[in-house]
C-alpha cells in the first residue's frame, strides 16, 4: 500500500535531485476567480514536467542487478524524458519505446538524454505491447508511467511541498491521465489534512478515470491538445485510490484548455502544455457557467508540465487574441473602383485599428459584378473597438460586418 510514510521516504530520496518547484500566490487569478489561487510550477523541473519525480523514485529503488541490466519505459512524452534524464544521471542503460509517429522533436529530446529510442507500432497501445516484449527479451525493468507504488509515491511529494508551504489550503485541483499524480497527491494530502478536497480534471475527449469511477461508458476523441492526459485505460492501483480519496472529477473541453494556456501565458508569463493547464481550465469553466464550487476556497493548482510545441503555442495565442476581441476579421463590400480600397483603409486607420492582412475577393462572391468583398484582419483594443470600426465604415457608405467566427 502507498501511505504517507512511503511518500515522505520518497521526498527524502528525491531531495537535491528534483526541484522543490515554486509555489506562488496569483493575485490576478485570485481576483478573477473569487478564490485564493496558488500555483505549483512543475513546468520548471529540468525536463519541464513533474514526471521525473515518480520515475526517479522508482529507479532509486532498483537493486544492483536491475540497475546493471537497465530500464525500459513506453512513452511519447514527459515520462520518456524523465526516465531518460535520470537514468543517464545514475548511469543506468535506458530504452524508451515510442509510437512510430511521435514528433521528431520528442524523439530527439529523449535521445539527447542518452536513451536508446525504439519506434514501434502506430498507436500507444502497440508501442506498449512491444515494450513488454522487449523488457522480457532483454531482462529490463519496466518503469510504468503511473500504475506503480514507487511512481505514485514520487508524484505524491508534490503535495508535501504544497502543504508545507501553505498548510491552510482546502482544495487541490489536479489533472488526471493514468492517475499516478493525483493518487500520490491525494494519499499525502488526506493523511496530513483529512478534510482537504481533492478535485481531478480530465479532458472530455479522454474521460477514462471519470467513467471508470462512475461506471459509465463515454465516447472518446481521436486527439486532444492535452496529450499528456490522453489515457484510455487508467491504472488499477490509481483507480482504487481515486475512488477512495478524490472528491470529484470535472471534465473540460478543448476550448477551455486553450483559454487556460493563454491566460497563464498572459497573466503569469508562464508556458504550460495542454495537460498542465487543465486545472485552471476547470476553474475558469466553473466560473463561466456561474457555478461557485471554488468560490472563497484556498486552492492549490498543479501546473504539471510545459512541453508544448512552439508552433502550436503561436496558434493558441492568435486564437486567444480572437476570443478576447484583440484580433478581428471584418468583411467590407466595395465598388470595384480606383481608390475605394484606399478610402476603406483610411477609415480603419482613423479608427486607430491596425491592418495585418487584406484578402481581396472578386470571383468567389455573391455580390453583383464590379463589386468586391474585402476581408481585413485587424489588431484592435477589444470588442467595443471592433464595433466602432464597423460603425465608422457603415457611416461612410461601406457595408461592413464582423466575420471572426
Amino acid at each position: 500500500m502507498i501511505d504517507l510514510s512511503a511518500i515522505q521516504s520518497a521526498h527524502l530520496r528525491l531531495q537535491g535531485q528534483v526541484l522543490n518547484t515554486p509555489f506562488s500566490h496569483s493575485r490576478t487569478l485570485s481576483d478573477m476567480l473569487g478564490a485564493e489561487v496558488w500555483l505549483k510550477f512543475e513546468n520548471l523541473q529540468f525536463t519541464a514536467s513533474f514526471k521525473e519525480r515518480g520515475a526517479l523514485n522508482r529507479m532509486l529503488n532498483l537493486d544492483a542487478i536491475e540497475r546493471a541490466r537497465g530500464v525500459i519505459a513506453v512513452s511519447a512524452g514527459n515520462h520518456a524524458q524523465g526516465v531518460a534524464y535520470h537514468a543517464q544521471r545514475m548511469g543506468i542503460p535506458a530504452v524508451i519505446v515510442m509510437p512510430r509517429f511521435t514528433p521528431t522533436v520528442k524523439v530527439a529530446n529523449t535521445r539527447r538524454f542518452g536513451a536508446e529510442v525504439v519506434l514501434a507500432g502506430d498507436t500507444f497501445d502497440d508501442a506498449k505491447a512491444h515494450g513488454y516484449v522487449l523488457a522480457q527479451e532483454r531482462g529490463l525493468t519496466m518503469i510504468h508511467p503511473y500504475d506503480d507504488p514507487y511512481v505514485i509515491a514520487g508524484q505524491g511529494t508534490i503535495a508535501l511541498e504544497m502543504l508545507e508551504a501553505r498548510p491552510d489550503l482546502d482544495t487541490l485541483v489536479v489533472p488526471i491521465g493514468g492517475g499516478g499524480m493525483i493518487s500520490g497527491i491525494a494519499v499525502a494530502a488526506k493523511a496530513i489534512k483529512p478534510d482537504i478536497e481533492i478535485v481531478g480534471v480530465q479532458t472530455e475527449r479522454f474521460p477514462s478515470m471519470y467513467e471508470a469511477t462512475r461506471g459509465l461508458t463515454l465516447p472518446y476523441g481521436q486527439y486532444t491538445i492535452a496529450e499528456g492526459i490522453a489515457v484510455k485505460s487508467p491504472g488499477q492501483l490509481t483507480q482504487e485510490i481515486v475512488a477512495r480519496h478524490v472528491s470529484r472529477i470535472e471534465l473540460v473541453s478543448e476550448g477551455d484548455i486553450e483559454h487556460a494556456i493563454v491566460v497563464l501565458l498572459e497573466i503569469e508569463k508562464t508556458v504550460v502544455e495542454g495537460a498542465g493547464a487543465a486545472g485552471l481550465a476547470a476553474m475558469l469553466r466553473d466560473q463561466a457557467q456561474g457555478d461557485a464550487c471554488f468560490r472563497g476556497k484556498r486552492v492549490g493548482l498543479v501546473l504539471t508540465g510545459g512541453n508544448i510545441d512552439p508552433l502550436m503555442l503561436g496558434e493558441l495565442i492568435e486564437r486567444g487574441m480572437v476570443r478576447a476581441g484583440r484580433l478581428a476579421r471584418i468583411r467590407v463590400d466595395l465598388r470595384d473602383l480606383p481608390g475605394a480600397l484606399a478610402h476603406a483603409t483610411a477609415v480603419i486607420a482613423d479608427a486607430h485599428a491596425n491592418i495585418t492582412e487584406v484578402h481581396h475577393q472578386r470571383a468567389f462572391t455573391a455580390l453583383p459584378v464590379r463589386n468586391v468583398e474585402v476581408d481585413f484582419v485587424l489588431q484592435t483594443r477589444g470588442p467595443e473597438h471592433i464595433v466602432e470600426v464597423i460603425e465608422r465604415l457603415n457611416a461612410v457608405g461601406f457595408a461592413a460586418s464582423n466575420h471572426d467566427h
